[in-house]
């Protein structure tokens, strides 16, 4: 059974500063906002144990629920990494480890919410060298495919920072195979988008609507990256 028409995002943040060099939470709420989505994974955002929690704040000014998925710590302003603003029911939430030795540490964000229907999200931000990507995504297929049959009747979503320069790059074939390729929608650097860093793949691909790069002249400055969107549901 399929979700209702929803709208999902990826939005690295970049720790909420701006391509001016501006600290700016309020900035990055105000794209959100913008995004009109249900569902929005977050990349490079802090979440709490410091002296501030960007999550929280984003939280209070979208009105949605926020889930955090920290990857690591960072001594003066605390957990950092991955989160998820929802306006749905979440149902479960887990962390999948994707750290590679001697690399920053990484992880995704595995949610399952009540949208009517099921719907699965797995949010994440791979790494920057192509050998820890290729062992990353090899973590995310095998959780994907160990859990599809007991979460059979959830729709999927893989969202994020995916990190891949190389439009065919063996971690994008993989993913794609699996998936079924989406259009590739240029997100880095936002004042001038030349790379497809941030990618949605969906599960069933025939619930897919539209996929695009959200473009407004605040989405350039707030952040290095533009937030993507995709419209999925029933036709």
């Amino acid at each position: 059974m399929s979700p209702e028409r929803i709208r999902v995002a990826s939005y690295n943040v970049h720790a909420g500063v701006g391509t001016d060099g501006t600290f700016s939470p309020e900035r990055i709420a105000s794209v959100i906002t913008e995004l009109g989505a249900d569902v929005v994974g977050l990349q490079e955002v802090h979440s709490g144990d410091g002296s501030f929690s960007m999550l929280d704040t984003l939280a209070r000014a979208t009105g949605m629920h926020a889930i955090a998925g920290p990857t690591h710590s960072r001594p003066s302003h605390g957990e950092f990494g991955n989160a998820l603003l929802t306006r749905h029911k979440v149902v479960t939430v887990r962390q999948l480890n994707l750290a590679v030795t001697g690399r920053e540490p990484r992880g995704a964000l595995d949610v399952l919410l009540d949208c009517g229907s099921p719907l699965r999200v797995m949010a994440t931000h791979l790494g920057l060298r192509p050998w820890e990507r290729r062992e990353q995504v090899a973590k995310l297929l095998q959780a994907l495919t160990e859990d599809e049959g007991r979460e059979g009747t959830a729709t999927t979503v893989l969202l994020g920072d995916i990190n891949e320069w190389f439009l065919w790059g063996r971690p994008l074939r993989r993913l794609h195979k699996h998936f079924r390729s989406l259009p590739a929608r240029r997100t880095f650097p936002a004042g001038w988008p030349v790379f497809a860093l941030d990618r949605i793949w969906v599960k069933p691909f025939s619930l897919v609507r539209r996929v695009q790069a959200h473009r407004s002249p605040a989405a350039r400055l707030a952040s290095d990256h533009l937030p993507l969107i995709a419209d999925i549901g029933p036709g």
